[in-house]
């Protein structure tokens, strides 16, 4: 007797959606809340926290109906079994436009199109939503209807491009890897990971933005000698322009070894009222580099990836596996999708866990900015990209812990003003 794993997965993704729910109720309770926290009373403005909490709850709602919409198609995708009948339409597409079907890589090709296809018209009426009515009624879009189809499209394209190789390798490592697979698998990730870093910043970024380099200035002059105290390998600093898509705000670095660049956004420049309040966000990012915690959850990704390909390879030959989605081979793209369906509970307990060290890593972050004499600057900035984003003022213990990557403000100013609290280590 063939072994239920279809009714699982469906049961572990229910008890899911139940439980995340449950934790959005709370955050939607309270972001309902009337007043500010004690701690950002006169810190806040009460013009910023209203518009802070209108946007939150616009957002709230509309989570909730993606999130039901969501949960309703994935639940019926796997229950009426609509992946092994798509996967035998795609074989009969195969055929009739004169190619084997028999070829895996290209039946697999194909079938990714397909779903391609119906991930964006499903996706899409929610992206229009979210981008046109929320983010606009706010006062963040900045994208024209012909910007974003043609971001759209762009996208499309490079999944056209990007997509075909990888499938195609992974399938024929799969298909000789033998009693090695996971680290054949593995193997290939870290280097495409490794590839994907280097040419996202410098080929595929700007497709999508503008890069010019920060002019001469007093900023620019702060940010390099800062860079130089600490020996970080500035190479080269940018200003994005994000101000065309959206008055969101934010601030990055990348490269390796010795070729490191930073990137600001425009909008980060233009909200920040003084060029010390931008170094300190700068002074924050580099403590991520100084106590490398971007080379530690590099590690820590590829450390799940490498277990994740090993129980891969303990299930992939399960004939009831496969029988139990419906499906009377075993194609290996098919494998990999139930895999992930099989390990969610798994997941989402990694995702908590990484979210844990990404908090530690922040509050250690600006211990280290504070360090270097930036807490009241730093303070500020926090204070001032907290209001310019509306982001949320009020939130549910229970739901930052479980989902925020990032401490909430309150948390941040009261490590930052405390002597003794979240040093960086």
């Amino acid at each position: 007797m063939a072994l239920p794993y279809l009714e699982a997965v469906l049961c572990f993704m229910i008890l899911m959606y139940i439980f995340e729910t449950y934790l959005d109720i709370r955050q939607h309770r309270a972001l309902k809340l009337p007043t500010l926290p004690k701690p950002l009373v006169g810190v806040i403005s009460d013009e910023k926290f209203k518009r802070s909490r209108d946007y939150s709850l616009d957002k709230s709602y509309f989570h909730f109906v993606h999130e039901a919409v969501t949960i309703l198609m994935d639940t019926a995708i796997l229950y009426y079994k609509v992946l092994p009948w798509f996967w035998k339409r795609s074989g009969e597409l195969v055929t009739k436009v004169g190619l084997n079907a028999e070829n895996e890589i290209i039946h697999t090709l194909a079938f990714l199109a397909g779903a391609m296809v119906w991930s964006q018209i499903t996706d899409l009426p929610f992206s229009l939503y979210s981008t046109f009515v929320i983010e606009a009624r706010h006062g963040f879009n900045k994208q024209t209807i012909w910007l974003f189809i043609r971001d759209m499209v762009k996208g499309i394209l490079l999944s056209m491009i990007l997509g075909p190789p990888i499938v195609a390798a992974i399938i024929y490592i799969v298909q000789i890897g033998g009693p090695y697979l996971a680290i054949y698998l593995w193997g290939f990730m870290f280097v495409l990971a490794l590839l994907m870093m280097t040419i996202y910043p410098i080929v595929i970024a700007p497709l999508f933005n503008k890069f010019t380099p920060l002019p001469e200035g007093v900023l620019r002059e702060k940010i390099e000698k800062l860079a130089a105290s600490l020996k970080f390998p500035l190479k080269k600093l940018f200003v994005v322009d994000g101000s065309t898509r959206s008055s969101h705000s934010n601030a990055y670095m990348y490269g390796f070894f010795k070729n490191k660049r930073i990137v600001l956004y425009d909008t980060l420049i233009q909200q920040c009222s003084n060029e010390d309040e931008i170094v300190s966000v700068i002074a924050h990012e580099l403590g991520h580099w100084k106590l490398n915690h971007t080379a530690y959850s590099f590690i820590a990704v590829q450390l799940l990836m490498f277990l994740q390909f090993g129980g891969y390879t303990l299930v992939r030959n399960s004939k009831d596996l496969f029988e139990s989605f419906g499906f009377e081979d075993q194609p290996i793209i098919i494998g990999l999708i139930i895999f992930q369906h099989t390990i969610i509970p798994l997941q989402h307990l990694l995702s908590f866990c990484l979210n844990l060290v990404s908090r530690a890593f922040e509050f250690q972050a600006d211990a280290f900015a504070k360090n270097l004499g930036y807490a009241p600057q730093l303070r500020a900035a926090l204070v001032k990209l907290q209001e310019e984003n509306l982001s949320a003022m009020n939130t549910d213990p229970w739901y930052s812990a479980y989902h925020y990557s990032h401490p909430p403000l309150v948390e941040r100013l009261q490590a930052l003003d405390d002597p003794d609290s979240k040093k960086e280590d």
